[in-house]
């Protein structure tokens, strides 16, 4: 038995010693990449509004996205709803174009993560609480549970999982971070 458990650890040691540093955080950009950020481009690209300044003048259905409840209270008008309301929009519109390509880049990866981590925490309780699905059988989902497709607690902590693991470990060799560390 001890030999096999020497064999074991002799084998995982090496191929630890050999990933060590660089693939995790690479792995984990790379997932994000291929999952997350088409996805959340698209998401973003919904709620800006015509033209070149678009970003600026926040498409209608953004609102509806974002404040459900405000924006029903304002009879469905936005131009019902206040500075804050269109800031905020341009402001989480903003950062769900340009957190994910930070990300994906490895620039300030760190701290997109943290932004990225914060944003989905916002979305989440927005799709429970704003859009309902916490009425909604299996949105919100549990863990521990026979079932991994909860929208909610099992999507997301696979999102947030990944995104802990660029904040802990950086972006990896493979980055703009890395180059800016060199000069």
């Amino acid at each position: 038995m001890n030999t096999l458990i020497s064999l074991h650890n002799s084998i995982f040691e090496k191929l630890e010693g050999l990933l060590e540093g660089w693939f995790i955080p690479t792995l984990a950009r790379f997932t994000f990449a291929a999952t997350l950020l088409v996805y959340f481009w698209n998401s973003a690209s919904t709620k800006v509004g015509e033209g070149i300044f678009g970003l600026f003048s926040p498409a209608s259905g953004a609102y509806f996205q974002i404040f459900p409840k405000a924006i029903e209270a304002a009879g469905y008008n936005p131009e019902n709803l206040t500075l804050f309301h269109t800031l905020a929009i341009i402001a989480g519109t903003t950062a769900e174009f340009l957190l994910p390509l930070l990300i994906v880049i490895g620039l300030f990866t760190r701290l997109a993560a943290l932004g990225m981590i914060g944003f989905v925490t916002v979305q989440s309780l927005t799709d429970l609480f704003g859009h309902g699905g916490i009425e909604h059988e299996g949105t919100l989902g549990a863990w521990f549970d026979n079932l991994s497709d909860g929208l909610i607690l099992d999507q997301r902590l696979f999102w947030v999982a990944i995104l802990l693991t660029l904040v802990v470990k950086g972006a990896g060799p493979l980055s703009v971070d890395k180059i800016l560390s060199r000069q």
